[in-house]
């Protein structure tokens, strides 16, 4: 059954924020919103966890999960980034794009993409993000919450704790999210390769 916490959107209560973590830490997987959709997520290294989002997104391991960071050094840390790439990274970061890249082997290989060994990475701009990730002290592995046989991710948390109640522990409610996706950038290729068309605005990054 989920716990449903509803916080202020730019000022959330410590108190709430510290609750929610502690519930993912100990295997919880949590709805939040970001800075364009609602996601779901839980802690990096648990496996049974992943396993649960997999099955509420209805995806297989090919799918690229995205790893949520506080900031480019955490970014650095769980990626390969060469100078080229890092300075991409710090034109869009924080704000609503999701990278492909490398990742390094500080990640668990079960999290990365089967046959590329990528993962998504990314810095939200939202202040509800940023608090759960300072209080896990760490990133949190996430995946648009977008449902099988369903193109628009879930928006609204009543929604979400309506349809998903048994199946999350944590519903943060810092009111309505956007439907509109992150940008996608695949950087793993000789030149920046825009995957999916989102929130992150192109022309900010010379790619329009």
């Amino acid at each position: 059954m989920a716990q449903f916490f509803t916080v202020h959107p730019e000022y959330p209560q410590p108190r709430l924020i510290r609750q929610a973590a502690e519930l993912v830490q100990r295997g919880g997987v949590i709805a939040l919103p970001t800075d364009s959709a609602y996601a779901i997520g839980c802690a990096t290294g648990d496996a049974h966890a992943m396993q649960r989002i997999r099955r509420i997104r209805g995806v297989d391991e090919r799918h690229h999960f995205t790893l949520m960071c506080r900031d480019l050094a955490e970014i650095s840390f769980y990626a390969r980034v060469d100078n080229a790439q890092f300075r991409m990274l710090k034109a869009a970061t924080p704000g609503s794009y999701t990278f492909i890249l490398e990742g390094s082997r500080e990640l668990p290989r079960r999290i990365l993409h089967p046959r590329r060994k990528t993962i998504g990475l990314r810095v939200p701009d939202h202040p509800v993000c940023q608090a759960l990730l300072a209080a896990l002290g760490g990133p949190l592995l996430t995946s648009t919450l977008i449902l099988p046989g369903e193109d628009v991710p879930l928006s609204d948390p009543y929604e979400i704790r309506q349809r998903l109640e048994k199946d999350l522990d944590v519903v943060i409610d810092a009111g309505g999210c956007g439907t509109e996706v992150t940008t996608v950038i695949d950087l793993t290729g000789g030149a920046p390769e825009v995957i999916r068309r989102g929130r992150g605005s192109l022309a900010a990054l010379g790619l329009d």
